[in-house]
C-alpha cells in the first residue's frame, strides 16, 4: 500500500468523530437551530459532549447568553433539511419554519428539541474556558430523549464540502467493558 501526502485543510475530514447535530438554542424572537458536525463525546458520567462553533454563527452568541441548547441528531432522510439549515444564517432566517423542523419543548432547558430527529439531548454549559480561544463549549447533557421505533438509525457524517457518509452496516464484537 502506498500512502502519499494529504492537505492539511483537509484532516478533519479523516477523524470526522461522529454523526451531523442539528443544534437549536433559544433566542429573544425565536428559536434557533443550526447544522454541526464538529462534536465530541468526552466523558460518560455525567455525559460531557464538546461542541466547536464559530463565533460568527449566530447561534454561538445565543448559547453563550443562554447557557443552554439541544443537540438533536437527524436521519439520512433530512439531509435535505440539514444542508439548508447549515446553509444560512438564523439571524434572517426563521429556519424551523423555512425548513419545515417542529420545534418541541424540552424538559429541563429553554431550547427546544428538533421532532423531526430520532435523538435529542438537553444540555447545559458545563465549561467554557475554552470558548473564547478555541470556539469550544463543553456541554453537560441533562436529559436524553431517542425514538425507540428506530432501530439502526440511518445518521449522517459530514465529510466536507457537501459530501456525507450515512452510517450502515453495524457490526458486533464482543466487549469486556462493564
Amino acid at each position: 500500500m502506498a500512502k502519499r501526502a494529504y492537505p492539511l485543510g483537509k484532516v478533519y475530514r479523516l477523524l470526522e468523530p461522529g454523526p451531523v447535530l442539528l443544534l437549536a438554542t433559544a433566542g429573544k424572537l425565536r428559536p434557533n437551530v443550526m447544522t454541526l458536525s464538529w462534536q465530541m463525546p468526552m466523558e460518560f458520567e455525567p455525559p460531557l459532549v464538546g461542541c466547536v462553533l464559530g463565533n460568527m454563527d449566530y447561534s454561538y452568541g445565543l448559547l453563550k447568553a443562554s447557557r443552554e441548547c439541544t443537540l438533536n441528531i437527524p436521519t439520512a432522510e433530512l439531509i435535505n433539511q440539514v444542508v439548508e439549515v447549515g446553509n444560512c444564517t438564523g439571524r434572517d432566517t426563521d429556519k424551523f419554519h423555512d425548513f419545515g423542523l417542529t420545534p418541541k419543548p424540552a424538559k429541563l432547558v429553554s431550547a427546544p428539541l428538533v421532532k423531526e430527529c430520532y435523538a435529542s439531548m438537553e444540555c447545559r454549559i458545563a465549561d467554557t474556558r475554552m470558548v473564547n480561544r478555541y470556539g469550544l463549549f463543553i456541554l453537560e447533557v441533562v436529559h436524553a430523549w431517542v425514538d425507540t421505533a428506530v432501530k439502526q438509525p440511518r445518521t449522517l457524517h459530514h465529510l466536507g464540502n457537501g459530501v456525507f457518509m450515512v452510517a450502515g452496516e453495524v457490526v458486533r464484537t464482543a466487549s469486556r467493558m462493564k
